[in-house]
């Protein structure tokens, strides 16, 4: 029942809308139980001579009247209880989505992106048809099916008790399919979140599976795992499949039961030709509620299954997170939880502008040191750690460069700086103050990263370089761009310049592209603390060298940290640190490093001379 917190508020914020809804669907029930009894004045009149055609008009026009009636309150609940789901629906998917974006990036190391797709829309739209069609069902199960009783007791007693002998029938056998029902339920939407990761990485790698020519293969995985979601559907049908059938059956016994006893009574005139028609005229109506317990039944656990799926994730608190105390105070000034927060796209965009620091006030922000404490990391316990003992101290305004084989830990030790990560062993200050007693919104406002690998949204230019500040003019868009050696060199080179839309992963761009408009979305933030992890790996020499010359002029206003293979890039630096094996081998600025003559020193004088052959192979040409 924890599960069912999460649907509890849009249900007090709705409850005089549901209540409305309901009062509707009973009148359009009450109004439906009349029908027979009208039709069963007219057969008692017809059969004993005493009505005119003008009577039987009469009961066509109540009948005509209860008809509009009904369809006037049935459009009146629809729009109050369908409406009311589709509400629950918009504001759980976006409760969902806020809450996946707090949780840590460990987090996502272990879950696959077809799962949260899965939660997204297949579980949520299961919860709103459990909502939704849900209850209609089961208030039409209970009003209508009790309602239809009392008539037909009202009628004949003991025909009816004949009737009702298959109801603890239903109700056995409903409960014995339920509890079966729930758990394939699990099953069918794990199959179904499979599926759709299966199907959306190889979308996502259509070109690599053309290269390699690869589609029948990857066709027939597709298919082995659509089998899978089959056969657990195939295993869910054969219990719903036998529940149906179960109520018809049930339902025909009663109509059997009706036509012997219920005939019999009429001709020894227990009762009149028109009651018996209207009670085989409540049976039917009685049927609907015996097959809606089946619906409402398989509705019900379906939408349960799926609400269990999605309080589990709702119930995942992030790895990286503020202190409890900190936590704690901004929940009794916000006056808001998690579950009555206000999730309206307005209200969103509100609560980030609120956590972006302007321009001018970040670089005040950052004032003393950034210092590694003896920092170990590791990904997970009993491997290798892929850090350890790392200590430096980086004087504010700085230059720090880093470098190192692949695999050596350079990107692990920028991911530890705005907290993607926690370290493991020892600590990271930042103005005097471990990074752990900031608040995450306060601390990653100061910090702008690029990743080893850009990515960028399926937009324009315009959109990518101001992500995550809709304030942006036209003129910083552009000055980042220059400082990305971008724009002359590449946003007017297309026809709609920054409005130019990049597709998925920006796949009309070039890798060199791509890279220098992830760069300019950190430079558009003029950070305190600007970390970039290879900036240059995609670019040409002469690219690379105006984008270093640019880089150079924000030392002092900012902390710069330059991971680069590039070894020239870290020339300037006031630190050059050295990985091998997530330890610092090296240390110290470019004259001093050179001068120890070890993996610097070499790599970088390889790659003078390879630069050298590079510019005399083009001038031949």
């Amino acid at each position: 029942m924890k599960s069912f917190q999460l649907i509890l508020p849009y249900f007090r914020k709705n409850r005089l809308i549901i209540i409305a809804g309901i009062a509707c669907l009973i009148l359009v029930d009450f109004l439906q139980l009349l029908i027979p009894r009208i039709i069963k004045w007219g057969i008692d009149d017809l059969t004993a001579f005493s009505i005119s055609p003008n009577g039987l008009l009469m009961y066509a026009l109540y009948i005509l009247g209860i008809a509009i009636a009904m369809g006037g309150f049935r459009y009146l609940w629809r729009r109050c209880l369908i409406g009311t789901s589709r509400e629950v629906e918009e504001g759980l998917r976006n409760q969902l989505f806020f809450h996946l974006q707090t949780l840590s990036a460990p987090y996502f190391d272990q879950v696959k992106t077809g799962d949260l797709m899965a939660h997204a829309t297949n579980d949520i739209q299961h919860i709103r048809m459990g909502v939704g069609m849900g209850m209609v069902a089961l208030t039409d199960a209970i009003i209508m099916g009790a309602a239809a009783i009392g008539f037909m007791i009202y009628i004949h007693v003991q025909l009816t008790l004949y009737v009702l002998i298959p109801m603890p029938l239903i109700v056995l056998g409903t409960r014995f399919f339920s509890k079966k029902m729930h758990q394939r339920y699990q099953d069918v939407q794990a199959a179904f979140s499979n599926l759709t990761e299966v199907v959306r990485e190889r979308f996502a790698g259509i070109r690599i599976v053309k290269a390699h020519h690869s589609e029948l293969l990857e066709a027939l995985r597709v298919d082995a795992v659509s089998r899978e979601y089959i056969r657990q559907n195939i295993r869910l049908v054969k219990i719903t499949s036998s529940l149906f059938p179960m109520m018809m059956f049930f339902s025909n016994i009663s109509l059997a039961i009706i036509l012997f006893l219920g005939g019999h009574h009429t001709i020894m005139a227990e009762i009149t030709p028109g009651d018996f028609v209207a009670f085989i005229s409540y049976l039917g109506l009685l049927t609907w509620p015996m097959m809606a317990m089946g619906w409402v039944t398989s509705l019900i656990q379906r939408g349960h299954a799926s609400l269990d799926r999605i309080s589990r994730i709702m119930e995942r608190l992030p790895d990286i997170a503020d202190r409890t105390e900190d936590k704690r105070q901004r929940t009794v000034d916000g006056g808001q939880t998690t579950e009555s927060r206000d999730f309206s796209p307005s209200s969103i965009i509100s609560h980030s502008s609120s956590v972006i620091c302007h321009p001018s006030s970040i670089t005040n922000c950052l004032k003393n040191t950034l210092e590694f404490k003896q920092v170990g990391f590791s990904y997970q316990a009993g491997l290798q750690p892929a850090l350890d003992r790392v200590h430096f101290t980086l004087e504010p305004g700085a230059f720090l460069g880093i470098t190192g084989p692949p695999g050596s830990g350079k990107t692990t030790l920028l991911n530890l700086i705005p907290r993607l990560y926690d370290v493991t062993q020892g600590g990271i200050s930042l103005n005097q103050i471990d990074i752990r007693e900031w608040r995450l919104s306060d601390l990653r406002s100061q910090i702008a990263l690029m990743p080893q690998e850009p990515f960028l949204f399926a937009g324009t230019i315009r959109d990518n370089i101001a992500f995550g500040d809709l304030r942006r003019s036209d003129a910083d868009i552009i000055q980042a761009a220059r400082n990305a050696a971008l724009y002359d060199q590449g946003i007017q080179a297309f026809s709609h310049g920054l409005d130019t839309v990049v597709g998925e992963k920006g796949v009309i761009l070039s890798g060199g592209q791509k890279q220098r408009i992830a760069l300019a979305r950190c430079l558009i933030q003029s950070p305190a603390l600007l970390i970039l992890d290879d900036p240059i790996s995609q670019v040409d020499t002469e690219t690379g060298n105006t984008i270093l010359k640019n880089l150079r002029k924000r030392t002092g206003a900012c902390t710069l940290i330059v991971v680069s293979h590039r070894l020239s890039a870290l020339k300037p630096a006031d630190l050059i640190l050295v990985l091998d094996h997530g330890q610092i081998c090296e240390s110290g600025t470019h004259s001093r490093l050179m001068a120890s003559d070890a993996y610097y020193a070499k790599t970088l004088r390889l790659q003078e001379i390879e630069e050298e052959l590079d510019a005399y192979q083009r001038r031949d040409i």
